[in-house]
């Protein structure tokens, strides 16, 4: 059975997400948000501290659901068509969530676990792309490279008018992001030792008969490598 209070608090949320998608950040007053909730002023700030509180945990909520829905679809099919899968999902977050994306990439916003868990998934995406041996660079250096491009290309797109905005920029930051990240064949057959490093620390922690000290040292090794490699090519 729900509680009255967790009730109570969930509708203010999805009340006070709608005002966010339709009108903006200006439009999220305690006033506002009651009165379209059909709630008292004070109960927002029992439940939420602030109206700061409030847009807090409306960026939770919304995009706690986003990443679900990404968890869902990561980790089935093609890894390569995978990434790209998320490169478009993370896009077409941004510019239908403008106001909510603002929140999210803000530096002054306290860590979030729900952020923590889309960068997870991000990196569950990535390790099977270096799992085939696609992957010129260490993982962490992609979702790095993939989370900062991705990033730019929503808030440069949101800088252009609606109506006029150049989906193909993406595109090109996606092919530019691709040749910087990716061999063009698995390690295997194509001689590149710093794939061929970065595939094979994927399965490390599945390797028998090591002890977690051999694991975790095998692992730092592999990295160094992979970092030193890829550090030459550029």
């Amino acid at each position: 059975m729900v509680d009255t209070k967790d009730k109570t608090r969930g509708h203010l949320i999805e009340v006070a997400a709608r005002l966010l998608r339709t009108e903006g950040p200006a439009a999220v007053t305690t006033r506002a948000v009651a009165h379209a909730a059909g709630a008292q002023a004070p109960t927002i700030y029992r439940l939420f501290g602030d109206k700061d509180g409030l847009l807090d945990a409306v960026a939770e909520h919304v995009f706690a659901t986003y990443v679900a829905e990404k968890a869902l679809t990561a980790g089935h099919g093609d890894p390569i068509a995978d990434l790209r899968a998320g490169w478009d999902a993370h896009l077409d977050f941004g510019l239908a969530n403008p106001a909510l994306f603002a929140l999210l990439i803000d530096p002054r916003r306290p860590s979030s676990s729900t952020v923590a868990a889309g960068l997870e998934v991000l990196r569950t995406r990535v390790r099977r792309v270096a799992a085939i041996g696609r992957l010129r660079v260490p993982e962490s250096r992609a979702v790095e490279l993939i989370h900062a491009i991705g990033t730019g290309a929503v808030l440069t797109l949101l800088s252009q008018p609606a109506q006029s905005r150049d989906l193909g920029l993406a595109d090109a930051l996606y092919d530019t992001l691709t040749r910087a990240i990716l061999t063009d064949t698995p390690a295997l057959t194509d001689d590149s030792t710093t794939a061929s490093a970065v595939a094979f620390r994927t399965v490390v922690p599945e390797l028998p008969g090591l002890t977690a000290t051999e694991r975790l040292l095998m692992s730092e090794w592999l990295e160094r490598a992979s970092e030193a490699g890829a550090a030459a090519q550029t």
